[in-house]
Protein backbone atom coordinates (compact mmCIF):
# COMPACT_ATOMS: atom_id res chain seq x y z
CA UNK A 1 0.00 0.00 0.00
CA UNK A 2 1.17 3.66 -0.57
CA UNK A 3 2.63 5.58 2.27
CA UNK A 4 0.66 6.87 4.53
CA UNK A 5 2.16 10.74 4.12
CA UNK A 6 1.65 10.52 0.53
CA UNK A 7 -2.07 9.15 0.35
CA UNK A 8 -3.01 12.35 3.01
CA UNK A 9 -0.89 14.64 0.50
CA UNK A 10 -3.36 13.21 -2.20
CA UNK A 11 -6.44 13.35 -0.86
CA UNK A 12 -5.77 17.12 1.33
CA UNK A 13 -4.75 18.06 -2.44
CA UNK A 14 -7.93 16.50 -3.91
CA UNK A 15 -11.02 17.00 -2.10
CA UNK A 16 -12.70 15.15 -4.29
CA UNK A 17 -10.73 12.10 -3.88
CA UNK A 18 -10.64 12.39 0.14
CA UNK A 19 -13.95 10.28 0.40
CA UNK A 20 -12.03 7.35 -1.97
CA UNK A 21 -9.86 4.45 -0.76
CA UNK A 22 -6.59 3.53 -2.73
CA UNK A 23 -7.26 0.15 -4.44
CA UNK A 24 -4.19 -2.35 -3.72
CA UNK A 25 -2.19 -3.68 -6.75
CA UNK A 26 -3.75 -5.59 -9.25
CA UNK A 27 -3.01 -9.21 -9.39
CA UNK A 28 -2.81 -12.30 -11.67
CA UNK A 29 -4.52 -15.71 -10.60
CA UNK A 30 -2.81 -17.14 -7.32
CA UNK A 31 -0.23 -14.88 -7.76
CA UNK A 32 2.17 -13.09 -5.17
CA UNK A 33 1.44 -9.79 -4.55
CA UNK A 34 4.18 -7.05 -4.42
CA UNK A 35 3.50 -4.68 -1.21
CA UNK A 36 6.22 -2.38 -0.17
CA UNK A 37 7.97 -2.89 3.06
CA UNK A 38 5.45 -6.48 3.44
CA UNK A 39 6.48 -9.77 2.44
CA UNK A 40 4.78 -11.39 -0.08
CA UNK A 41 1.45 -13.38 0.27
CA UNK A 42 -0.70 -15.37 -2.01
CA UNK A 43 -4.37 -14.57 -2.54
CA UNK A 44 -6.28 -17.22 -4.14
CA UNK A 45 -8.07 -16.57 -7.41
CA UNK A 46 -11.48 -15.04 -6.73
CA UNK A 47 -10.85 -13.40 -3.46
CA UNK A 48 -12.66 -10.07 -3.23
CA UNK A 49 -9.92 -7.54 -2.26
CA UNK A 50 -10.48 -5.08 0.61
CA UNK A 51 -9.93 -1.65 0.39
CA UNK A 52 -9.77 0.61 3.57
CA UNK A 53 -12.64 -1.10 4.88
CA UNK A 54 -14.74 -1.32 1.51
CA UNK A 55 -15.36 -4.11 -0.71
CA UNK A 56 -13.84 -3.90 -4.04
CA UNK A 57 -14.50 -6.10 -7.07
CA UNK A 58 -13.03 -9.99 -6.86
CA UNK A 59 -10.93 -10.58 -9.80
CA UNK A 60 -12.18 -13.72 -11.59
CA UNK A 61 -11.92 -13.02 -15.35
CA UNK A 62 -9.43 -15.29 -17.46
CA UNK A 63 -7.76 -14.67 -20.67
CA UNK A 64 -10.87 -16.37 -22.33
CA UNK A 65 -13.53 -14.53 -20.36
CA UNK A 66 -11.98 -11.18 -21.27
CA UNK A 67 -11.61 -12.24 -25.38
CA UNK A 68 -15.33 -13.31 -25.49
CA UNK A 69 -17.20 -10.27 -23.09
CA UNK A 70 -15.47 -7.79 -25.25
CA UNK A 71 -15.78 -10.07 -28.86
CA UNK A 72 -19.57 -10.83 -28.00
CA UNK A 73 -20.23 -7.19 -26.90
CA UNK A 74 -18.89 -5.85 -30.55
CA UNK A 75 -20.80 -8.24 -32.48
CA UNK A 76 -24.14 -7.78 -30.98
CA UNK A 77 -27.44 -7.93 -33.22
CA UNK A 78 -26.64 -4.94 -35.75
CA UNK A 79 -25.28 -6.88 -37.90
CA UNK A 80 -28.59 -8.92 -38.29
CA UNK A 81 -31.04 -6.02 -38.52
CA UNK A 82 -28.98 -3.66 -40.28
CA UNK A 83 -27.24 -5.50 -43.20
CA UNK A 84 -29.56 -5.28 -45.71
CA UNK A 85 -29.44 -1.17 -45.36
CA UNK A 86 -26.11 -1.14 -45.33
CA UNK A 87 -25.60 -2.76 -48.97
CA UNK A 88 -28.33 -1.26 -50.28
CA UNK A 89 -27.40 1.78 -49.42
CA UNK A 90 -23.40 1.32 -50.25
CA UNK A 91 -23.09 -1.39 -52.08
CA UNK A 92 -21.47 -4.62 -51.32
CA UNK A 93 -17.69 -3.78 -51.36
CA UNK A 94 -18.85 -0.23 -50.48
CA UNK A 95 -19.97 -1.44 -46.62
CA UNK A 96 -17.42 -3.71 -46.79
CA UNK A 97 -14.84 -0.87 -46.97
CA UNK A 98 -16.91 1.10 -44.56
CA UNK A 99 -16.28 -1.14 -42.03
CA UNK A 100 -12.72 -1.30 -42.87
CA UNK A 101 -12.28 2.03 -42.58
CA UNK A 102 -14.18 2.16 -39.60
CA UNK A 103 -12.43 -0.34 -38.04
CA UNK A 104 -9.26 0.73 -39.05
CA UNK A 105 -10.28 4.17 -36.69
CA UNK A 106 -11.47 2.02 -33.85
CA UNK A 107 -8.32 0.36 -34.34
CA UNK A 108 -6.24 2.90 -33.78
CA UNK A 109 -8.39 4.08 -30.87
CA UNK A 110 -8.02 1.06 -29.47
CA UNK A 111 -4.55 1.14 -28.96
CA UNK A 112 -4.50 3.92 -26.90
CA UNK A 113 -6.89 1.88 -24.83
CA UNK A 114 -4.80 -0.77 -24.71
CA UNK A 115 -1.69 1.10 -23.29
CA UNK A 116 -3.74 2.71 -20.83
CA UNK A 117 -5.62 -0.16 -19.30
CA UNK A 118 -2.60 -1.70 -19.19
CA UNK A 119 -1.00 1.28 -16.98
CA UNK A 120 -4.16 2.05 -15.15
CA UNK A 121 -6.09 -1.64 -14.83
CA UNK A 122 -9.12 -0.76 -12.63
CA UNK A 123 -13.07 -0.77 -12.78
CA UNK A 124 -13.97 2.33 -15.10
CA UNK A 125 -11.31 2.31 -18.27
CA UNK A 126 -11.83 6.17 -19.73
CA UNK A 127 -13.23 7.39 -16.26
CA UNK A 128 -9.80 7.09 -15.12
CA UNK A 129 -7.65 7.86 -17.87
CA UNK A 130 -9.40 11.37 -18.46
CA UNK A 131 -9.74 11.86 -14.67
CA UNK A 132 -5.48 11.29 -14.85
CA UNK A 133 -4.70 13.57 -17.68
CA UNK A 134 -7.06 16.09 -17.67
CA UNK A 135 -9.08 16.44 -14.66
CA UNK A 136 -12.26 16.28 -13.07
CA UNK A 137 -14.83 18.33 -15.23
CA UNK A 138 -13.41 16.57 -18.97
CA UNK A 139 -13.53 13.01 -16.74
CA UNK A 140 -17.03 13.65 -16.17
CA UNK A 141 -17.87 14.55 -19.83
CA UNK A 142 -16.51 11.52 -21.00
CA UNK A 143 -17.61 8.93 -18.66
CA UNK A 144 -21.09 10.49 -18.68
CA UNK A 145 -21.35 10.39 -22.44
CA UNK A 146 -20.17 6.76 -22.49
CA UNK A 147 -22.88 5.81 -20.24
CA UNK A 148 -25.44 6.88 -23.12
CA UNK A 149 -23.55 5.04 -25.72
CA UNK A 150 -23.60 1.85 -23.33
CA UNK A 151 -26.94 2.32 -22.17
CA UNK A 152 -27.82 2.80 -25.89
CA UNK A 153 -26.96 -0.39 -26.56
CA UNK A 154 -28.37 -2.20 -23.98
CA UNK A 155 -31.40 -0.57 -24.64
CA UNK A 156 -31.14 -1.16 -28.41
CA UNK A 157 -30.73 -4.94 -27.17
CA UNK A 158 -34.16 -5.18 -25.38
CA UNK A 159 -35.72 -3.41 -28.78
CA UNK A 160 -33.66 -5.98 -30.98
CA UNK A 161 -34.87 -8.96 -29.14
CA UNK A 162 -38.55 -9.06 -29.89
CA UNK A 163 -37.60 -8.04 -33.46
CA UNK A 164 -35.64 -11.11 -33.93
CA UNK A 165 -37.60 -13.64 -32.51
CA UNK A 166 -40.60 -11.77 -34.86
CA UNK A 167 -38.58 -13.35 -37.86
CA UNK A 168 -39.08 -17.20 -35.63
CA UNK A 169 -42.47 -16.81 -34.65
CA UNK A 170 -44.79 -14.23 -36.88
CA UNK A 171 -47.17 -13.83 -34.40
CA UNK A 172 -45.63 -12.53 -31.70
CA UNK A 173 -47.09 -9.02 -32.55
CA UNK A 174 -50.27 -8.63 -30.58
CA UNK A 175 -52.14 -6.32 -28.73
CA UNK A 176 -51.62 -3.22 -29.97
CA UNK A 177 -50.54 -0.49 -27.42
CA UNK A 178 -49.59 2.58 -29.41
CA UNK A 179 -47.60 4.04 -32.44
CA UNK A 180 -44.08 5.59 -32.26
CA UNK A 181 -43.29 7.46 -35.44
CA UNK A 182 -45.58 5.94 -37.38
CA UNK A 183 -44.70 2.43 -35.96
CA UNK A 184 -47.04 0.44 -33.88
CA UNK A 185 -46.21 -1.18 -30.67
CA UNK A 186 -47.80 -4.27 -29.49
CA UNK A 187 -48.28 -5.69 -26.19
CA UNK A 188 -46.55 -8.94 -26.61
CA UNK A 189 -43.69 -7.55 -28.16
CA UNK A 190 -43.01 -5.20 -25.51
CA UNK A 191 -43.14 -8.05 -23.12
CA UNK A 192 -40.48 -10.47 -24.71
CA UNK A 193 -38.09 -6.96 -24.35
CA UNK A 194 -39.17 -6.32 -21.24
CA UNK A 195 -38.76 -9.78 -20.15
CA UNK A 196 -35.49 -9.86 -21.51
CA UNK A 197 -33.88 -7.21 -19.68
CA UNK A 198 -35.05 -8.41 -16.22
CA UNK A 199 -33.00 -11.72 -16.96
CA UNK A 200 -29.88 -10.23 -18.53
CA UNK A 201 -30.26 -7.77 -15.64
CA UNK A 202 -30.46 -10.59 -12.90
CA UNK A 203 -27.63 -12.78 -14.48
CA UNK A 204 -25.68 -9.36 -13.76
CA UNK A 205 -26.85 -8.60 -10.37
CA UNK A 206 -25.76 -11.89 -8.89
CA UNK A 207 -22.07 -12.15 -10.13
CA UNK A 208 -19.47 -11.44 -12.93
CA UNK A 209 -18.46 -15.36 -13.16
CA UNK A 210 -22.18 -16.50 -13.98
CA UNK A 211 -22.36 -13.64 -16.87
CA UNK A 212 -18.75 -14.89 -17.69
CA UNK A 213 -19.53 -18.48 -18.25
CA UNK A 214 -23.09 -17.14 -20.16
CA UNK A 215 -20.96 -14.93 -22.44
CA UNK A 216 -18.73 -17.96 -23.39
CA UNK A 217 -21.48 -20.52 -24.51
CA UNK A 218 -23.36 -17.18 -26.72
CA UNK A 219 -20.53 -16.70 -28.46
CA UNK A 220 -19.35 -20.26 -29.55
CA UNK A 221 -22.92 -20.68 -31.03
CA UNK A 222 -22.25 -17.06 -32.52
CA UNK A 223 -19.24 -18.15 -33.97
CA UNK A 224 -20.77 -22.02 -35.39
CA UNK A 225 -23.78 -19.77 -36.89
CA UNK A 226 -20.91 -17.64 -38.56
CA UNK A 227 -19.16 -20.67 -40.09
CA UNK A 228 -22.52 -21.96 -41.49
CA UNK A 229 -23.17 -18.72 -43.29
CA UNK A 230 -19.20 -18.77 -44.88
CA UNK A 231 -19.79 -22.42 -45.79
CA UNK A 232 -23.03 -21.57 -47.33
CA UNK A 233 -21.72 -18.39 -49.57
CA UNK A 234 -18.78 -20.68 -50.60
CA UNK A 235 -21.63 -23.43 -51.92
CA UNK A 236 -24.94 -21.29 -53.01
CA UNK A 237 -23.59 -17.72 -53.27
CA UNK A 238 -23.22 -15.70 -56.50
CA UNK A 239 -20.81 -12.63 -57.04
CA UNK A 240 -23.20 -11.10 -60.01
CA UNK A 241 -25.74 -10.20 -57.07
CA UNK A 242 -23.09 -8.28 -55.42
CA UNK A 243 -23.78 -5.55 -57.89
CA UNK A 244 -23.64 -2.82 -57.83
CA UNK A 245 -20.40 -3.30 -55.77
CA UNK A 246 -20.04 0.44 -54.72
CA UNK A 247 -23.19 3.14 -54.62
CA UNK A 248 -22.92 5.81 -56.47
CA UNK A 249 -23.83 8.10 -54.24
CA UNK A 250 -21.11 9.12 -51.74
CA UNK A 251 -23.40 9.51 -48.72
CA UNK A 252 -24.38 5.95 -49.06
CA UNK A 253 -20.76 4.96 -48.05
CA UNK A 254 -21.07 7.80 -45.15
CA UNK A 255 -23.87 6.50 -43.95
CA UNK A 256 -22.60 3.47 -42.98
CA UNK A 257 -19.81 4.65 -41.67
CA UNK A 258 -21.30 6.64 -39.02
CA UNK A 259 -22.89 3.95 -37.22
CA UNK A 260 -19.66 1.77 -37.46
CA UNK A 261 -18.47 3.19 -33.53
CA UNK A 262 -22.11 2.34 -32.52
CA UNK A 263 -21.75 -1.07 -33.93
CA UNK A 264 -17.91 -1.18 -32.69
CA UNK A 265 -18.23 -0.56 -29.45
CA UNK A 266 -17.54 -3.10 -27.12
CA UNK A 267 -13.98 -3.36 -26.90
CA UNK A 268 -13.93 -0.72 -24.04
CA UNK A 269 -15.89 -3.45 -22.28
CA UNK A 270 -12.36 -4.70 -21.11
CA UNK A 271 -11.05 -1.63 -19.58
CA UNK A 272 -14.50 -1.09 -17.45
CA UNK A 273 -13.62 -4.61 -16.24
CA UNK A 274 -10.23 -4.05 -15.79
CA UNK A 275 -10.43 -4.54 -11.89
CA UNK A 276 -12.51 -8.10 -12.68
CA UNK A 277 -9.62 -9.06 -14.29
CA UNK A 278 -6.91 -11.85 -13.01
CA UNK A 279 -4.58 -11.62 -16.06
CA UNK A 280 -0.93 -9.57 -16.49
CA UNK A 281 -1.87 -5.90 -17.39
CA UNK A 282 0.27 -6.44 -20.95
CA UNK A 283 -1.96 -9.20 -21.78
CA UNK A 284 -5.12 -7.13 -21.21
CA UNK A 285 -4.01 -4.96 -23.72
CA UNK A 286 -2.98 -7.49 -26.22
CA UNK A 287 -6.69 -8.99 -26.09
CA UNK A 288 -8.00 -5.47 -27.15
CA UNK A 289 -6.47 -5.15 -29.92
CA UNK A 290 -7.26 -8.87 -30.55
CA UNK A 291 -11.42 -8.59 -29.75
CA UNK A 292 -11.06 -5.36 -32.65
CA UNK A 293 -9.69 -7.53 -35.21
CA UNK A 294 -11.50 -10.15 -34.84
CA UNK A 295 -15.10 -8.01 -34.69
CA UNK A 296 -13.57 -6.25 -37.96
CA UNK A 297 -13.25 -9.51 -39.95
CA UNK A 298 -16.45 -10.85 -38.88
CA UNK A 299 -18.78 -7.45 -40.40
CA UNK A 300 -16.57 -7.60 -42.97
CA UNK A 301 -17.27 -11.32 -43.52
CA UNK A 302 -21.48 -10.69 -43.33
CA UNK A 303 -21.84 -8.11 -45.30
CA UNK A 304 -19.54 -9.87 -48.63
CA UNK A 305 -21.58 -13.47 -47.37
CA UNK A 306 -25.23 -11.96 -47.68
CA UNK A 307 -24.93 -9.61 -50.21
CA UNK A 308 -23.78 -13.06 -52.45
CA UNK A 309 -26.50 -14.85 -51.50
CA UNK A 310 -29.39 -12.20 -52.24
CA UNK A 311 -30.10 -9.66 -55.49
CA UNK A 312 -30.33 -6.30 -54.78
CA UNK A 313 -34.41 -6.50 -55.64
CA UNK A 314 -34.33 -9.17 -52.75
CA UNK A 315 -32.34 -6.82 -50.42
CA UNK A 316 -35.02 -4.00 -50.61
CA UNK A 317 -37.85 -6.35 -49.63
CA UNK A 318 -36.40 -8.44 -46.85
CA UNK A 319 -37.00 -6.83 -43.02
CA UNK A 320 -34.19 -9.27 -41.90
CA UNK A 321 -31.20 -9.75 -44.56
CA UNK A 322 -29.10 -11.55 -42.98
CA UNK A 323 -31.75 -14.11 -42.09
CA UNK A 324 -32.91 -14.38 -45.83
CA UNK A 325 -29.63 -14.43 -47.30
CA UNK A 326 -29.02 -17.65 -45.09
CA UNK A 327 -32.16 -19.36 -46.02
CA UNK A 328 -31.29 -18.32 -49.90
CA UNK A 329 -27.38 -19.25 -49.50
CA UNK A 330 -29.26 -22.93 -48.21
CA UNK A 331 -32.23 -22.86 -49.91
CA UNK A 332 -33.73 -23.73 -46.50
CA UNK A 333 -35.98 -21.83 -43.95
CA UNK A 334 -34.47 -23.59 -41.59
CA UNK A 335 -31.13 -22.45 -42.02
CA UNK A 336 -32.42 -18.87 -41.90
CA UNK A 337 -34.05 -19.68 -38.65
CA UNK A 338 -31.22 -20.98 -37.03
CA UNK A 339 -28.85 -17.71 -38.21
CA UNK A 340 -31.67 -15.38 -36.66
CA UNK A 341 -31.01 -17.50 -33.38
CA UNK A 342 -27.34 -16.76 -33.94
CA UNK A 343 -28.23 -13.20 -33.88
CA UNK A 344 -30.02 -13.68 -30.47
CA UNK A 345 -26.97 -15.01 -28.68
CA UNK A 346 -25.25 -12.07 -30.48
CA UNK A 347 -28.08 -9.63 -28.61
CA UNK A 348 -27.40 -11.32 -25.27
CA UNK A 349 -23.94 -11.06 -26.16
CA UNK A 350 -23.76 -7.62 -26.34
CA UNK A 351 -26.32 -6.78 -23.69
CA UNK A 352 -24.55 -8.51 -21.38
CA UNK A 353 -21.20 -7.18 -22.34
CA UNK A 354 -22.35 -3.43 -21.77
CA UNK A 355 -24.54 -4.17 -18.88
CA UNK A 356 -21.55 -5.34 -17.32
CA UNK A 357 -19.30 -2.06 -18.75
CA UNK A 358 -22.24 0.42 -17.97
CA UNK A 359 -22.61 -0.52 -14.16
CA UNK A 360 -19.02 -0.23 -13.99
CA UNK A 361 -18.61 3.03 -15.78
CA UNK A 362 -21.23 4.14 -13.50
CA UNK A 363 -19.43 2.14 -10.21
CA UNK A 364 -16.42 4.23 -10.85
CA UNK A 365 -18.23 8.09 -11.03
CA UNK A 366 -19.45 7.29 -8.17
CA UNK A 367 -16.23 6.21 -6.53
CA UNK A 368 -15.04 9.42 -7.19
CA UNK A 369 -17.39 11.58 -6.11
CA UNK A 370 -18.71 12.30 -9.67
CA UNK A 371 -22.48 10.47 -8.99
CA UNK A 372 -24.24 9.74 -5.70
CA UNK A 373 -22.64 7.24 -3.13
CA UNK A 374 -25.65 5.38 -4.03
CA UNK A 375 -24.21 4.03 -7.46
CA UNK A 376 -20.86 2.95 -6.32
CA UNK A 377 -22.45 -0.05 -3.65
CA UNK A 378 -20.62 -3.14 -3.86
CA UNK A 379 -23.31 -6.00 -3.33
CA UNK A 380 -22.01 -8.05 -0.05
CA UNK A 381 -22.50 -11.06 -1.16
CA UNK A 382 -21.75 -11.24 -5.11
CA UNK A 383 -19.12 -8.37 -5.41
CA UNK A 384 -20.92 -6.68 -8.05
CA UNK A 385 -21.89 -2.89 -8.30
CA UNK A 386 -25.77 -4.07 -7.73
CA UNK A 387 -27.14 -0.56 -7.50
CA UNK A 388 -25.46 0.63 -10.75
CA UNK A 389 -26.37 -2.37 -12.47
CA UNK A 390 -29.89 -1.89 -11.45
CA UNK A 391 -29.94 1.63 -12.76
CA UNK A 392 -28.39 0.54 -15.95
CA UNK A 393 -30.89 -2.32 -16.41
CA UNK A 394 -34.25 -0.20 -15.26
CA UNK A 395 -33.24 2.03 -18.33
CA UNK A 396 -33.49 -1.37 -21.09
CA UNK A 397 -36.75 -2.06 -19.36
CA UNK A 398 -38.03 1.65 -20.81
CA UNK A 399 -37.22 1.24 -24.56
CA UNK A 400 -39.35 -1.69 -25.98
CA UNK A 401 -41.91 0.63 -25.15
CA UNK A 402 -41.08 2.81 -27.84
CA UNK A 403 -41.30 0.17 -30.67
CA UNK A 404 -39.05 -0.57 -33.69
CA UNK A 405 -38.15 3.07 -34.22
CA UNK A 406 -35.88 3.22 -31.33
CA UNK A 407 -33.66 0.61 -33.04
CA UNK A 408 -32.65 4.26 -35.50
CA UNK A 409 -32.25 7.12 -32.70
CA UNK A 410 -30.11 4.73 -30.25
CA UNK A 411 -27.72 3.57 -32.95
CA UNK A 412 -27.14 7.28 -34.21
CA UNK A 413 -26.88 8.99 -30.35
CA UNK A 414 -25.52 6.41 -29.02
CA UNK A 415 -22.63 6.50 -31.92
CA UNK A 416 -21.89 10.17 -31.46
CA UNK A 417 -21.27 10.06 -27.75
CA UNK A 418 -18.96 7.31 -28.00
CA UNK A 419 -16.92 9.06 -30.59
CA UNK A 420 -17.03 11.82 -27.95
CA UNK A 421 -15.26 9.27 -25.51
CA UNK A 422 -12.81 8.06 -28.07
CA UNK A 423 -11.95 11.80 -28.71
CA UNK A 424 -11.41 12.50 -24.78
CA UNK A 425 -9.66 9.12 -24.17
CA UNK A 426 -7.13 9.91 -27.06
CA UNK A 427 -6.38 12.86 -26.64
CA UNK A 428 -5.62 12.08 -22.57
CA UNK A 429 -3.74 9.21 -24.17
CA UNK A 430 -0.97 11.54 -26.36
CA UNK A 431 -1.66 14.14 -22.70
CA UNK A 432 -0.06 11.28 -20.46
CA UNK A 433 2.66 10.49 -22.97
CA UNK A 434 3.85 14.62 -22.98
CA UNK A 435 3.46 14.66 -19.25
CA UNK A 436 4.37 11.64 -17.98
CA UNK A 437 6.40 9.90 -20.24
CA UNK A 438 8.26 7.36 -17.57
CA UNK A 439 4.87 6.57 -16.59
CA UNK A 440 4.67 2.43 -16.24
CA UNK A 441 3.35 1.06 -19.48
CA UNK A 442 3.64 -2.90 -19.55
CA UNK A 443 1.83 -2.43 -23.22
CA UNK A 444 3.38 0.07 -25.22
CA UNK A 445 2.32 1.18 -28.25
CA UNK A 446 5.12 2.07 -30.69
CA UNK A 447 5.20 5.32 -32.58
CA UNK A 448 3.13 6.62 -29.36
CA UNK A 449 2.21 10.37 -30.83
CA UNK A 450 1.53 9.55 -34.18
CA UNK A 451 -0.89 6.57 -33.05
CA UNK A 452 -2.60 8.77 -31.26
CA UNK A 453 -2.59 11.72 -33.61
CA UNK A 454 -4.22 9.93 -35.97
CA UNK A 455 -7.14 8.36 -33.36
CA UNK A 456 -7.62 12.20 -32.54
CA UNK A 457 -7.70 13.14 -35.99
CA UNK A 458 -10.06 10.11 -37.52
CA UNK A 459 -12.45 10.39 -34.64
CA UNK A 460 -12.81 13.92 -35.04
CA UNK A 461 -13.85 13.21 -38.42
CA UNK A 462 -16.17 10.84 -37.44
CA UNK A 463 -18.04 13.38 -35.17
CA UNK A 464 -18.22 15.31 -37.86
CA UNK A 465 -20.43 13.34 -39.52
CA UNK A 466 -23.23 13.43 -37.25
CA UNK A 467 -23.28 17.42 -36.99
CA UNK A 468 -26.23 19.28 -38.89
CA UNK A 469 -25.73 19.57 -42.22
CA UNK A 470 -23.79 16.30 -43.04
CA UNK A 471 -25.81 13.95 -45.08
CA UNK A 472 -25.50 11.28 -42.44
CA UNK A 473 -26.45 14.13 -39.64
CA UNK A 474 -28.50 13.11 -36.46
CA UNK A 475 -31.73 13.70 -36.70
CA UNK A 476 -33.87 15.97 -35.52
CA UNK A 477 -35.71 16.06 -32.78
CA UNK A 478 -35.93 12.88 -32.20
CA UNK A 479 -32.39 11.87 -31.69
CA UNK A 480 -31.02 15.27 -30.79
CA UNK A 481 -33.78 14.92 -27.69
CA UNK A 482 -32.02 12.04 -26.67
CA UNK A 483 -28.43 13.74 -26.49
CA UNK A 484 -29.85 17.33 -24.95
CA UNK A 485 -32.17 15.11 -22.61
CA UNK A 486 -29.49 13.26 -21.08
CA UNK A 487 -26.58 16.01 -20.97
CA UNK A 488 -28.94 18.12 -19.18
CA UNK A 489 -29.29 15.14 -16.70
CA UNK A 490 -25.48 15.15 -16.46
CA UNK A 491 -25.17 18.89 -15.45
CA UNK A 492 -27.19 18.73 -12.67
CA UNK A 493 -23.73 16.70 -11.28
CA UNK A 494 -21.29 18.49 -13.97
CA UNK A 495 -21.28 21.88 -12.02
CA UNK A 496 -21.41 20.74 -8.66
CA UNK A 497 -17.68 18.96 -9.19
CA UNK A 498 -14.27 21.39 -9.03
CA UNK A 499 -12.90 22.27 -11.83
CA UNK A 500 -9.49 20.28 -11.36
CA UNK A 501 -8.16 17.55 -9.33
CA UNK A 502 -4.54 19.00 -8.54
CA UNK A 503 -2.94 22.24 -9.16
CA UNK A 504 -2.01 22.74 -12.51
CA UNK A 505 1.36 20.75 -13.86
CA UNK A 506 1.01 18.22 -10.96
CA UNK A 507 -0.19 14.54 -11.64
CA UNK A 508 -3.97 14.39 -11.24
CA UNK A 509 -3.87 10.94 -9.07
CA UNK A 510 -7.36 8.90 -9.60
CA UNK A 511 -9.52 7.27 -6.74
CA UNK A 512 -8.34 3.82 -8.46
CA UNK A 513 -4.35 4.56 -7.50
CA UNK A 514 -2.01 2.84 -9.00
CA UNK A 515 1.33 3.81 -9.63
CA UNK A 516 2.78 2.20 -6.26
CA UNK A 517 2.32 -1.18 -7.79
CA UNK A 518 4.86 -3.16 -9.27
CA UNK A 519 4.40 -4.89 -12.66
CA UNK A 520 7.18 -7.79 -13.41
CA UNK A 521 5.26 -8.92 -16.37
CA UNK A 522 7.04 -6.37 -18.76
Amino acid sequence: MPDPAESLFLTDRCPLLSSVSVLACPYERDQDVPVPGKPRRRLPAGEAMIDGGERSFARVLGRWDVLVIAFGAMIGFGWIVRTGDFITRAGTLGASAAFLIGGVVVGLVGLTYAELVSAMPHAGGEHNYVLRALGTRPAFVTSWMLVLGYVSVVAFEAVALPQSLSYVFPELPAGPLWSVAGEDVFATWTGVGVLGATVMTTVNYIGVRPAAVFQSLAVLFLLAVGATLLLGSFLGGDLANMRPLVSAAPSGVLSVLVAVPFLFVGFDVIPQSAGEIGLPFRRIGKLLVLATCAATAWYVLIVLTVGSGLPPEALARSELAAGDGMNALWNSRTMGTLLVLGGVAGILTSWNGFLLGASRLVHAMASSGMLPSWFGKIHPRFDTPSNAILFVGGLSLIAPLFGEKMLTWLIDAGGFAVVVAYLMVSTSFLVLRYREPDMPRPFRVRCGRTVGGLALMLSLGLAVLFLPGMPSGLDWPSEWIILGGWALLGAVWLFGLPRTTTPRGQRTPTGTEHSVCRDDTR
